[in-house]
């Protein structure tokens, strides 16, 4: 399989307000050339998300924040979990060698803490105190974080997959919005998009057919057009490519 071939396409950033994360100048002036490394990059750009999640004025990550979050671990690619790991641990080993982040091994209940600061004047300042014994982590300081994949509204799935908004149409899927989860309609517009046919109102009818007879589990990439068939509703046969 060819790198074009199994690239999997963004569907853009929707409009509206959206929630950023701050990343300094200096990321990109200096450290980006630097980074040759595709898993310290990840893991790089992974903390100034992840310690933008956390509350208070220390702020740090504990291995563990890296290692569970099942969203990094798949950004790390390889044949299985364990590789993901490892290739994780190597982007942080190597964030660490290059001062991007600043490491400290602390005591705690559970034994021994690695804790990972960026290397920032307060983060310098933290692990000054920690090694000077002023300040110890308490359990209560962080709560578990992961990245959550953000799903685009109706109306951009509908613009991107089956074509312009119209206030009929933007009536209708506020009204299905109402009625059936969001799940469901994302699953029903990827219907329509395999089976060619692009009309709202064949999307509505799978809903409508999902609401009445029940719905089977979530479509994927192992799905055989044979079961995609089933779910297409019976006036609709004699449109759909066999």
């Amino acid at each position: 399989m060819t790198p074009t071939s199994s690239m999997q396409g963004f569907p853009g950033f929707p409009d509206g307000k959206q929630r950023l994360t701050p990343v300094p100048n200096l990321f990109f002036s200096d450290l980006l050339p630097a980074i040759d490394n595709l898993a310290e990059l990840k893991v790089t750009l992974y903390a100034f998300w992840a310690l933008g999640q956390r509350e208070g004025e220390v702020r740090y990550l504990q291995l563990g924040d890296f290692t569970n979050d099942p969203i990094l671990l798949k950004a790390m690619g390889g044949s299985g979990i364990q590789s993901g790991i490892d290739t994780l641990l190597d982007g942080i080993e190597r964030a660490v060698a290059r001062g991007t982040f600043l490491k400290v091994e602390v005591e705690g209940a559970d034994g021994r803490l690695e804790l990972y600061f960026l290397n920032t004047e307060r983060g310098r300042a933290a692990v000054d105190g920690i090694t000077s014994g002023q300040w110890r982590p308490s359990p209560d300081d962080t709560q578990p974080i992961t990245l959550l994949i953000e799903r685009p509204n109706i109306f951009v799935l509908y613009e991107q997959n089956i074509g312009a908004l119209t206030p009929i149409i933007a009536d209708e899927l506020r009204d299905a919005e109402q009625t059936y989860p969001a799940r469901w309609i994302e699953e029903a517009i990827k219907l329509a998009v395999t089976n060619n046919v692009r009309r709202w109102r064949y999307v509505h009818s799978i809903l409508e057919r999902w609401r009445q007879e029940g719905r089977q589990d979530a479509l994927d990439a192992r799905d055989s057009q044979r079961s995609l068939q089933r779910q297409v509703p019976p006036e609709y046969d004699d449109i759909v490519r066999r």
